[in-house]
């Protein structure tokens, strides 16, 4: 049974950094495709970030530079830095995980999902 638990959400003011967490169990990471997505207030979800197999990254348009996604086989989680935090980020964000070895976040419908962590970022 796969299961994500992402934690490191929080409140913070423009400008700000946080950094999320994403626990994993029954599923390797590294062995197949990673992401974060968020979900702002009255919004669809979107991708936010994506990794695979051979640390190959994609980001979203709007935070491209200003957010890193990375993993860690040896604890088995995954990371998302989020810096210079703009009110436009406030969302709930969620992990998410695929076997499939092509990665990226336009081709990603992953299967399994966290409980997500609210990130709300003040003006």
């Amino acid at each position: 049974q796969v299961q994500l638990m992402e934690s490191g959400g929080g409140s913070v003011q423009a400008g700000g950094s946080l950094r999320l967490s994403c626990a994993v169990s029954g599923y390797n990471v590294g062995s197949g495709c990673m992401g974060w997505f968020r979900q702002a207030p009255g919004k669809g979800r979107e991708g936010v970030a994506s990794i695979g197999r051979y640390d190959g990254t994609t980001y979203a348009s709007s935070v491209k530079g200003r957010f890193t996604i990375s993993q860690d086989r040896n604890t088995n989680e995954i990371s998302l830095q989020m810096n210079n935090l703009k009110p436009e980020d406030t969302a709930i964000y969620y992990c998410a995980a695929e076997r499939e070895i092509l990665c990226g976040l336009a081709t990603m419908n992953p299967p399994y999902w966290g409980q997500g962590t609210q990130v709300t970022v003040s003006s």
